[in-house]
């Protein structure tokens, strides 16, 4: 049997638009206001890509900033993920466009398609390339433009989601940030939670599609609730079972709903200090969630004392998706 090598984040990156899109601004479209979103999802600002900017532009810089923290080239990379349900194209996969516009070598690439739990699927999919000696350095991205499949009429959708891009390099050689164990699942009968009716092979794109608004997101919000606390928690506990050897030191989750995060956490019995939360200024960035928050909370310090502890990464979304990876930081 062939011994499996370990894997790591070896280094993160992210990039997030400069234009903001505040709970003020969604008053001139929609009926609502400032509190009413803030009480209701924690959400006070997103960032929101440019009409010329896209998901591949974010995805590209937010991968050079994830090559340059780990101290790798482009040409050093043995294999791309990308996960987004926003690409720049039907087909190709926007990995393959990564691929060119890094200047990597003629390497595989691949896009994930997993909704929110997207990004944790592709670094669950990168540890087994990387452990297996199929290769030595894998990019990760998880990357959204949602303001491009977003509603914005829907009042109860649209105060929700923003742009933005994470990545990671998974690599055999890290200073920190090992990589334990992952788990993957999925609910396909519960597909209809969150989805976009039209566009695909079951209802092509037609004028009566266009005109039924029918190529945006539609979302049935507490269902999502329920499922996004009780799964959360099952998944933290699932990993603090799995290595009850390790304090468990931090969790950064999916950033869906300061509520559900919130709740999550109290059930859990987590201080406030121990759970990553940037939805107040980013909203809800779909596959680029994670990336963003591993990023920002290793930069900022905040994982400095989670050294030699526990650290838990977990997501949901539509198919109904989850995931998780527990590091050793």
């Amino acid at each position: 049997m062939i011994g499996l090598r370990p894997a790591g984040i070896r280094g993160t990156g992210h990039y997030l638009p400069e234009r903001v899109l505040t709970n003020e601004d969604l008053q001139a479209l929609v009926d609502t206001s400032d509190e009413w979103i803030i009480s209701r999802t924690g959400i006070k600002e997103r960032r929101i890509v440019r009409a010329d900017e896209m998901t591949s532009d974010m995805a590209l810089a937010a991968s050079r900033s994830a090559l340059d923290h780990a101290g790798l080239t482009a040409r050093e990379i043995d294999l791309i993920i990308v996960a987004t349900v926003t690409g720049d194209l039907v087909l190709p996969a926007t990995a393959c466009l990564i691929q060119h516009r890094l200047g990597a070598r003629k390497i595989g690439a691949f896009d994930v398609q997993a909704a929110c739990s997207g990004f944790l699927y592709g670094l669950n999919a990168a540890t087994g390339f990387v452990a297996t000696g199929a290769a030595d350095n894998v990019l990760v991205v998880g990357v959204e433009s949602l303001s491009r499949i977003t509603d914005y009429q829907d009042r109860a959708s649209c105060i929700l989601f923003g742009d933005g891009a994470g990545a990671a390099v998974v690599s055999n050689t890290f200073e920190r940030g090992e990589i334990l164990s992952g788990s993957l699942g999925a609910d396909g009968e519960r597909a209809d939670v969150i989805m976009i009716p039209a566009g695909g092979s079951l209802r092509p794109s037609s004028h009566e599609s266009v005109e039924n608004r029918e190529h945006y997101m539609r979302l049935r919000g507490r269902e999502i609730y329920k499922f996004a606390v009780s799964k959360m928690v099952e998944l933290v506990k699932e990993a603090k079972r799995r290595h009850s050897n390790l304090e468990l030191g931090y969790v950064v989750p999916h950033q869906v709903n300061l509520r559900i995060i919130d709740s999550a956490r109290e059930r859990l019995g987590l201080a406030e200090d121990q759970m990553f939360v940037n939805i107040e200024r980013c909203g809800n960035t779909s596959a680029a969630s994670i990336g963003i928050g591993l990023d920002e909370a290793s930069r900022s310090g905040l994982l400095d004392r989670c050294q030699g502890k526990l650290l838990v990464m977990c997501a949901f979304g539509a198919g109904l998706t989850w995931a998780s990876i527990s590091l050793k930081w």
